[in-house]
């Protein structure tokens, strides 16, 4: 039976109790008709304020579809009267101390510091990615100091809320710089603090290396699934090295069939390029249009609403089904599309230096985490896709 985990979320400036558990439909519908349920995008989860009567209604409505986990919450509620203290090296130096999650407010000062720096990002064209994982970063501080104002801080206050959020909180190391970026970027752009950061240590992140799926896998998991939409997704992802939020954003304008190549527009970093377009794609898409009434006006992958794209967490949807109707039991994600076109064409003897362009990497050490140097002319690039078609392993 599948768990449901609550955990305690602080969102919107008041307590939620937030449920995670593994996509079922059922569950998912079983939720949705809690009063006052709602989705948070950003955390991915459904929530409804904590309370011991929203707690005894969740447990009430998916009794019959799962197990509930509330350990977490537990937890929580049993220390979130609790001040704890961060353990400073300077002792005469006021700590930077979480406090109970009803205090977690903003003052008005700080807010009006958080208003700046968005305003100087968004001035310095930055991308709406980028700006939206500032303010959130930055948030987390400010709502930690709840009146102290932020300006005040100085470098070993900062060291210690590092070390804060390190040990205590056990962020991530990519969280951890992102949070550490945000906070530079408000001291050293906002208040032009120069060299403030010039001692704090930045997390190093590991090298994980990628999961990918070999051909015959792929040839498995395309054949899992029977809806041409759903397939047409999956095999242009693959075919062209795309992100999930890229492949549902396709318009039909972005197609370019005479030139074989397909514009990817704003993409990560708001940075626009062309991949390969597969010949092979190029008939699938032609079929899967051809077949559709109405036919999309502009989207490719149209959403239920007329004129908006399939969302990200549909396409994630359809490939966690195709991976579990093949029987693959590596730990994958949509991402792992992605990952395998980058290997399959490194293994084809694919110049490293064409695919970081491909898969629009604007560092080439990103690349290297999986890919070792080869040598080809990027015109004689053919989208592994192709191969595995003309062996007659994939049905349409």
């Amino acid at each position: 039976m599948i768990t449901i985990t609550l955990q305690p979320l602080f969102h919107k400036n008041a307590e939620q109790i937030a449920l995670f558990f593994q996509k079922k439909a059922s569950i998912n519908t079983a939720i949705k008709k809690i009063k006052n349920v709602q989705w948070s995008q950003s955390n991915k989860c459904w929530y409804l304020p904590l309370s011991r009567e929203n707690y005894t209604v969740i447990v009430a409505a998916t009794k019959a579809l799962a197990t509930i986990d509330s350990t977490l919450l537990r937890d929580y509620l049993e220390k979130r009267n609790t001040i704890v203290t961060i353990k400073t090296a300077a002792a005469e130096q006021p700590a930077l101390t979480p406090v109970n999650l009803k205090s977690y407010q903003i003052s008005n000062g700080n807010m009006e510091q958080l208003l700046r720096m968005v305003q100087a990002l968004q001035l310095a064209g930055n991308p709406a990615t980028t700006i939206k994982t500032y303010k959130n970063e930055f948030k987390q501080l400010l709502q930690l100091l709840n009146q102290k104002d932020v300006e005040t801080l100085t470098s070993e206050d900062l060291r210690r809320y590092m070390l804060y959020c390190a040990t205590e909180l056990q962020l991530s190391p990519g969280t951890l710089n992102s949070r550490l970026n945000a906070i530079k970027y408000y001291f050293e752009n906002i208040l032009h603090r120069e060299k403030f950061f010039v001692d704090l240590p930045r997390a190093k992140k590991p090298l994980n290396l990628p999961n990918v799926l070999a051909e015959s896998e792929m040839g498995k998991l395309f054949n899992a699934l029977k809806n041409k939409k759903h397939k047409a997704i999956l095999f242009t992802a693959y075919s062209a090295g795309l992100r999930v939020s890229e492949v549902v954003k396709l318009q039909h304008i972005h197609i370019d069939a005479a030139r074989l190549q397909i514009l990817v527009k704003s993409a990560k970093g708001d940075k626009d390029r062309f991949v390969m377009l597969s010949p092979m794609v190029l008939d699938i898409l032609r079929s899967y249009i051809k077949g559709l009434y109405p036919r999309p006006a502009k989207y490719i992958f149209e959403g239920f609403v007329a004129e908006t794209h399939y969302s990200n967490r549909s396409a994630q949807a359809v490939f966690t089904k195709a991976k579990l109707l093949s029987g693959i039991q590596k730990h994958l994600t949509f991402h792992s599309l992605r990952h395998s076109f980058a290997t399959h064409l490194l293994e084809k003897g694919t110049d490293v230096k064409y695919i970081q362009e491909l898969l629009g990497h604007f560092d080439i050490k990103t690349t290297l985490r999986y890919l070792h140097v080869a040598r080809k002319d990027l015109v004689n690039i053919v989208s592994p896709l192709d191969d595995i078609w003309k062996k007659g392993d994939i049905e349409w």
